[in-house]
């Protein structure tokens, strides 16, 4: 009974967020290029559940490139009002739109006369009507199985935010990079600002040979480096790659191995990223070929730096 219920409860609020793709159109766009266009803020009011879902909506705005903030209605009559400036933009959310904090508010608003977007489950609502735009975020029935728990319907509300957040992040033309010097910190700032030459080694602790280094020499460059293995050049441009994996493999085929070369052992043409490349992308170019060793080469295809998969994975990219 109880993962019946949880399932239905899902399988509503899935249809609920659906539902609102047939009413993305015309007022979606003018609310989206009417935010393109504001010099002010973006002022996200709502009450209750409401509220809580207006403040997620603000952060977000505010993370991809919009500036917003979050009024709460009832310590708006008490001066916060104040906030509100005349280059801003209202966006008030009541799936009822009757809700009193909310309805007292509006006249303020417009002698204010900033724009009001309204979110709204009722289209024939006095928020409606006193709105410059409407969009309809209104859903069938709520999970609550009394019909009156604010549930697919704060869900409806939170993908339509979401819907236009995103929007105006691709209008502006923002790019990954933007998005990163938003988000210094955390999981998001290490996969978006981390770049691979923040982690490799350089210089003298790049294991290199030459194709004709005895093998046990080789052995021995890749052992002190603890990278797991030794780029091999030939007149000064790399030609290949020689792995732990790859003496593992020799070892397994060949028993005398002290005749042996770094050019008998090597793997030609291998796996490199340009330097400054982002360190998460890094660590999927080794995840997609099953390497744990990675050449970062200059412009030219020369070798400046080598990096472990440990190197990534301390970095806290997983």
């Amino acid at each position: 009974m109880i993962i019946k219920r949880a399932q239905e409860v899902i399988r509503i609020e899935g249809k609920a967020v659906l539902a609102l793709q047939e009413r993305i159109g015309e007022p979606f766009q003018c609310v989206v290029e009417l935010l393109l266009n504001c010099r002010g803020r973006v002022i996200v009011c709502g009450m209750g559940k409401s509220g809580i879902i207006g403040q997620k909506i603000a952060s977000t705005l505010t993370s991809t490139g919009t500036a917003a903030l979050f009024l709460h209605p009832a310590e708006g009559v008490h001066g916060d009002l104040g906030a509100v400036l005349e280059d801003d933009i209202v966006i008030c959310i009541s799936n009822s739109g009757q809700t009193e904090e909310i309805l007292r508010l509006l006249p303020l608003f417009k002698r204010k006369d900033v724009p009001i977007i309204a979110m709204t489950g009722n289209m024939n609502s006095p928020l409606a009507a006193s709105s410059d735009i409407v969009l309809d975020i209104h859903v069938e029935v709520e999970a609550c199985p009394y019909d009156v728990v604010p549930t697919a319907s704060t869900t409806a509300t939170l993908a339509m935010g979401d819907a236009l957040a995103l929007s105006l992040f691709e209008a502006r033309g923002l790019t990954m990079e933007d998005f990163a010097l938003l988000h210094p910190a955390g999981n998001i700032g290490r996969k978006l600002l981390l770049r691979v030459d923040d982690i490799m080694r350089s210089g003298d602790d790049i294991a290199r040979v030459d194709k004709d280094t005895p093998l046990s020499k080789t052995i021995l460059e890749i052992t002190s480096k603890r990278l797991g293995a030794t780029c091999v050049f030939n007149k000064g441009r790399m030609c290949g790659i020689i792995t732990d994996g790859d003496l593992r493999r020799l070892m397994e085929k060949k028993h005398d191995i002290h005749d042996l070369k770094a050019k008998d052992v090597m793997s030609a043409s291998p796996i490199t990223v340009p330097e400054g490349i982002l360190a998460a992308k890094a660590l999927r170019v080794m995840e997609e070929h099953s390497i744990n060793q990675l050449v970062i080469v200059n412009k030219n295809g020369d070798p400046v730096g080598m990096v472990h998969i440990h190197d990534l994975l301390k970095s806290g990219l997983a």
